[in-house]
């Protein structure tokens, strides 16, 4: 039985540097279904939803998708611009370069997503971002990883910035491992699934590291169904 009272901190296979692009891309396609049936989009969907909302119509947000994976939230935002009848510049950065012709191999071109390789980090100063999102990225990363993102979306993000991660808890630890077995899905994502889900957070852990990371007075924590954390600031 894993100890889920802290942060596991052993590593995903899917970052593993000898991964073929046909594994990652197979890992990928999974995970995309897994997003869907476990509803991993909807908070984010629902805070890019309150940005277009409150802005003017003709006002083009940039919104900036961290850790992108297969591409699936960037092409879920795509659609919901179009239900809206607006525009948005759409930008997704990963540090796997596994990720990016992926993501454009299933992504239709009339959406215009920018995919791109490379470290957030180094995003040039001279380029506006007005909202910075990710989705189950920040479990892949350490406590000082993500100190270091919070602070950096704090002052880079002109509007706000949210992150969409994972609940650290025993019940979507053992579902997860019955229900990805049940759907023979790739075995990457059953063995990263449960690991993802014990590298992930608590309340407890969010207070800690937004506290640590400066950000605690502007950052709100809220708990989304099903087992999600999800950590935002709206500047409006």
């Amino acid at each position: 039985m894993p100890d889920l009272s802290r942060r596991s901190r052993l590593p995903e296979w899917m970052d593993g540097d000898d991964v073929s692009q046909a594994e990652y891309s197979a890992c990928m396609a999974d995970l995309a279904q897994v997003n869907t049936l476990t509803l991993a989009r909807r908070p984010t969907i629902a805070f890019i939803d309150r940005a277009i909302r409150n802005m003017p119509a003709d006002r083009v947000l940039t919104v900036v998708d961290v850790g992108f994976g297969a591409g699936d939230m960037l092409r879920a935002l795509s659609r919901l611009a179009k239900r809206r009848g607006r525009h948005l510049r759409l930008i997704g950065i990963d540090l796997n370069p596994r990720s990016e012709p992926m993501a454009r191999g299933i992504t239709p071109p009339a959406m215009g997503i920018e995919y791109r390789t490379g470290d957030l980090f180094a995003w040039a100063a001279e380029e506006p971002i007005d909202i910075i999102i990710s989705s189950l990225v920040t479990h892949h990363m350490d406590d000082t990883e993500i100190e270091r993102f919070l602070r950096f979306m704090e002052e880079r993000a002109t509007l706000g910035w949210f992150i969409n991660d994972l609940h650290r808890h025993a019940l979507p630890y053992y579902f997860f491992r019955l229900f990805s077995a049940a759907m023979c899905w790739h075995p990457f994502v059953r063995h990263d699934g449960p690991l993802s889900i014990a590298r992930a957070f608590t309340h407890a852990d969010w207070v800690a590291l937004i506290a640590k990371s400066g950000v605690g007075n502007v950052a709100s924590i809220r708990w989304w169904f099903p087992f999600r954390w999800c950590v935002g600031r709206w500047r409006l």
